[in-house]
């Protein structure tokens, strides 16, 4: 009886859970990027947060970086805009741009925690902001995107989070299965999320999610 009841209390039933990539999945530090790559320009973390609001714009839909994001710029122009915009030189801006992939390395915690979901019968998906190029060059660089059912990056369908619309996408494509959990590092698109009657969590670390999940039911501990 006691071994039926701790049974019991461990059963998961399945959920569709649904990843963020940047920053959840792959590593995403762009103020350390800046540093590795202009060490003789960007020489402290304060110039290199300067330069990171003048080339992302906190990766508002209303920015330059976006169109990137929607698949609605290439590289080349989009440095010339944001370099007439910031005053940074147009190299800088390529070089960045072409160091971005290799910096998105797996977050190898958040890799077993993929793992550990799927073997529980989780039903897993993607939602990212990501440009094209980059997005090819992770799903093929990356053996563990077959874990996943199906996902959505931006520049695919040209919509980008927190808007509404790549939500209403991901619902009518994907069958989701009552509320579905949604792990981004951006409150804004939680926020998002929500009102599509989505359950988010607020990635912080691998463990830290691992722990959220666990707590409410969807991992055993």
């Amino acid at each position: 009886m006691n071994e039926k009841m701790a049974m019991s209390e461990h059963t998961i039933t399945p959920q569709d859970v649904v990843f963020d990539l940047g920053g959840v999945v792959f590593r995403w530090e762009p103020l350390v990027l800046l540093q590795q790559l202009f060490a003789q320009q960007v020489h402290s973390e304060a110039v290199a947060r300067e330069w990171a609001s003048q080339i992302f714009e906190t990766f508002h839909p209303d920015a330059d970086w976006a169109l990137f994001d929607l698949g609605l710029i290439e590289p080349e122009p989009l440095a010339a805009r944001i370099a007439a915009r910031t005053g940074l030189a147009e190299a800088d801006l390529l070089r960045l741009m072409a160091g971005i992939p290799s910096h998105l390395e797996p977050i190898q915690g958040t890799v077993d925690l993929i793992h550990a979901l799927k073997a529980q019968g989780h039903r897993l998906f993607y939602l990212s902001n990501m440009p094209a190029g980059y997005a090819d060059h992770l799903v093929q660089a990356n053996p563990f995107f077959s874990q996943f059912e199906d996902g959505i990056f931006s520049a695919h369908v040209q919509q980008i989070k927190p808007l509404p619309d790549i939500f209403a996408t991901a619902q009518e494509r994907w069958p989701l299965q009552g509320q579905p959990v949604f792990i981004d590092d951006v409150q804004r698109n939680i926020d998002a999320a929500h009102q599509h009657g989505w359950r988010g969590i607020l990635f912080e670390s691998p463990e830290q999610v691992r722990a959220d999940l666990v707590a409410q039911k969807y991992l055993r501990a």
